[in-house]
């Protein structure tokens, strides 16, 4: 069993070459043995925007890290109903792995900023350690005061790889039919154009909905 695990939770929606960079960064800087994505199903803080539908995105983790014998996906939030809250992975993992494994959640800076917003954070912060990604030209020097006492000495900053490409940025681009490559993996790209996903996100909207009216039922 693996004695450095990292845990790099997210929508996907799609992965793309910074969340594989920033992984992989990760991976190499801190001595993890594995990063192990873990899809959200409902992901608690994404409000503004229909998700696609959770086993698109799962399948798109799967073809973009097939490549890479460190990197795994879990399908822990997928199967679990309701809301996608990082402590109860990082709970089902600390008991998995065991009170003295390593265990690191992975996640970007703007969402360490947050955490005190997040379901049970003080159970959190006693669970794992924290590895914040800065995007290229964020300064981070402040963060440390931002999340106070709760994470002191257990959140790692690093500066991610010159990938500044976000999600957001990747369905904009797909919905206006403008390019994708370079942008995600090959077979990610291959997937987005065989699925036309991002097309059109009304058609989404009710796809996604649809999907998880199917698996709640």
């Amino acid at each position: 069993m693996a004695d450095a695990t990292g845990l790099m939770g997210g929508t996907f929606d799609p992965i793309h070459y910074g969340h594989l960079a920033a992984a992989e960064e990760a991976r190499v800087r801190f001595g993890l043995d594995r990063v192990v994505f873990v899809p959200n199903r409902q992901p608690p803080h994404k409000k503004e925007y229909c998700v696609t539908p959770a086993e698109r995105r799962y399948e798109m983790v799967l073809l973009a890290i097939a490549a890479h014998p460190q990197f795994e996906v879990s399908r822990i939030e997928l199967d679990r109903p309701g809301p996608s809250y990082a402590i109860d992975t990082v709970c089902a993992f600390r008991r998995e792995l065991g009170p003295h494994a390593r265990l690191c959640f992975i996640t970007g800076a703007d969402a360490i900023r947050e955490i005190l917003t997040w379901h049970r954070p003080e159970d959190l912060a006693r669970s794992c350690e924290f590895i914040a990604v800065a995007r290229p030209g964020h300064r981070l020097e402040d963060l440390g005061q931002e999340v106070g006492d709760l994470l002191q000495g257990q959140v790692h900053v690093l500066d991610a790889p010159g990938v500044a490409v976000s999600s957001t940025e990747i369905r904009q681009r797909a919905a206006a039919g403008e390019s994708l490559r370079y942008l995600v993996p090959p077979p990610v790209l291959r997937y987005v154009e065989a699925h036309r996903l991002y097309r059109d996100r009304d058609a989404g909207c009710c796809a996604c909905g649809a999907a998880d009216a199917a698996a709640e039922a």
